[in-house]
């Protein structure tokens, strides 16, 4: 038995690329930062804040709805499944891990410190 599941809550980094295939079939594109907090050990020693970056990739009904309601700074959860893609780049084989979504949720935007939603700033997100 195998399992290739993938769950996750971050913010979009980049308003969604969105297009629509040759044969009607739309897709988009979009980048998903996920961060783990920073900390101090017991000994004194500081972790710094990891922020790990997520390329996902929308189908259909789902990519229209993102390209439509998702920007810079949206908090998504989403769900779906490995995927490793390749090509050849003037004789350079190129590779790129992506998320195939199944189904997600459009929790919200980031919100500033005292908890009111500003909408998106330069600040927002690493990227």
């Amino acid at each position: 038995m195998s399992l290739n599941k993938v769950q996750l809550i971050g913010y979009v980094g980049a308003d969604p690329e969105t297009r629509t295939l040759q044969g009607g079939q739309t897709v988009a594109n979009v980048t998903l930062a996920t961060s783990e907090r920073g900390y101090t050990t017991r000994e004194g020693r500081e972790i710094p804040e990891r922020t790990e970056w997520h390329s996902l990739v929308f189908w259909g009904k789902s990519a229209e709805t993102v390209g439509n309601l998702v920007r810079k700074g949206s908090q998504l959860y989403v769900e779906g499944k490995i995927r490793t893609r390749s090509w050849d780049d003037n004789g350079i084989t190129r590779y790129k891990t992506e998320i195939l979504i199944d189904n997600f949720e459009i929790l919200g935007r980031k919100a500033n410190n005292n908890g009111n939603d500003p909408g998106p700033t330069a600040d927002d997100l690493p990227y």
